[in-house]
């Protein structure tokens, strides 16, 4: 894994500002712009995992959207459980009320629950860091949206290079914070900053498809 290049590759194409702009301002647009954005970043991903000559996506819109509405799918399908683990800790004040539970048997009660459902939650968030990347990696590689709900290769793809998975993590959370930081700065900055981060975290998930393909390959 090369961590360090996936800050510095935006700018070794000459028209990266304007790239980064548009994309940007593009996102704006509620929902569809987020969509946009996602299958840019998806591209990015795909360069990455097919080695080919780089250079950051211009903006092809409908081609774009087609692509974030696929990865879209993707990250909410994988979201689903943990909107499920919330369900207890949601439904057991109100049922509790509903059966005359006192407060003092109540009270427990939903501390148990909400502490379980949070734990659970908590556990499934670290999974899904890891194996969302590998999905959107599996999607772009074999183009078809299927691949990404392949879980015996995605569990197969983290299996064998944990720790590159994990510098996505990592670099996931870096580029969140440079994020943030663009909005300190001023509306145009944030643009700039989160659609920057967009790109750092795709170069990342490409390389660590890469890097698992290879060691597959090896083994």
């Amino acid at each position: 894994m090369e961590f360090s290049k996936a800050f510095t590759f935006v700018f070794s194409d000459q028209g990266w500002i304007k790239k980064i702009l548009i994309l940007g301002l593009v996102s704006l647009i509620p929902i569809i712009g987020q969509m946009v954005l996602l299958g840019w970043s998806l591209q990015i991903t795909r360069q990455i995992i097919k080695d080919e000559v780089f250079n950051l996506p211009d903006l092809h819109f409908g081609e774009q959207l087609s692509l974030g509405f696929k990865g879209f799918v993707i990250a909410l399908v994988f979201s689903l459980p943990a909107l499920l683990f919330s369900l207890p800790s949601i439904a057991v004040g109100p049922l509790g009320e509903a059966l005359e539970f006192d407060e003092q048997t109540l009270t427990p009660i939903i501390l148990l629950v909400s502490v379980c459902c949070g734990g659970i939650q908590l556990i499934y968030s670290v999974g899904l860091a890891f194996f969302l990347p590998a999905a959107f990696g599996n999607f772009v590689d074999k183009g078809f949206l299927s691949a990404g709900f392949r879980l015996g290769e995605l569990f197969r793809l983290v299996k064998a290079v944990p720790v590159a998975y994990l510098l996505v993590v990592v670099g996931s959370m870096l580029a969140s914070f440079i994020a943030g930081l663009g909005i300190i700065a001023c509306v145009i900055g944030a643009i700039f900053t989160f659609t920057y981060s967009q790109a750092v975290v795709a170069h990342l998930t490409g390389q660590a498809f890469r890097e698992a393909q290879a060691k597959s390959l090896v083994n």
